[in-house]
């Protein structure tokens, strides 16, 4: 094991991976959760049940089922979460500002022209 601020980083992004498996097919058992992490990652087992178990702790995911017959949900939506990492990437990475996050992410990567299109129509709407 490495050093409590590597195992939370090791924790949230085992989480997300949990989720995004979980948003794309839900309710799901820890066996069919676990099988889908080895496609990325190798991860015991019993880890992925304690992750899930905190996870419900968390209210992050929901139980459902009993004895040896649990299937679980994600408790949030991808949208909530991705609007929660999003704030603290923002305020941690460009100090609150959104021009600063746009303009870092458009000179880092080069967008195709229909997100370029979708980037315009936002901005569009915004002007309102």
């Amino acid at each position: 094991m490495g050093t409590g601020h590597h195992d939370a980083a090791f924790g949230a992004q085992a989480e997300l991976e949990i989720l995004q498996i979980l948003w794309k097919k839900h309710p799901e058992t820890v066996r069919y959760v676990y099988e889908e992490l080895n496609k990325i990652k190798e991860i015991g087992y019993t880890t992925a049940l304690k992750l899930m178990q905190i996870m419900i702790e968390k209210k992050l995911l929901i139980r459902y089922g009993k004895g040896r017959q649990h299937t679980y949900s994600p408790a949030i939506k991808q949208e909530q979460m991705q609007h929660s990492l999003l704030d603290k990437f923002l305020n941690s990475a460009f100090g609150g500002s959104a021009s600063k996050l746009v303009m870092q992410t458009l000179g880092n990567y080069k967008p195709s022209r229909e997100e370029l299109k979708k980037i315009k129509d936002l901005i569009k709407s915004l002007e309102g």
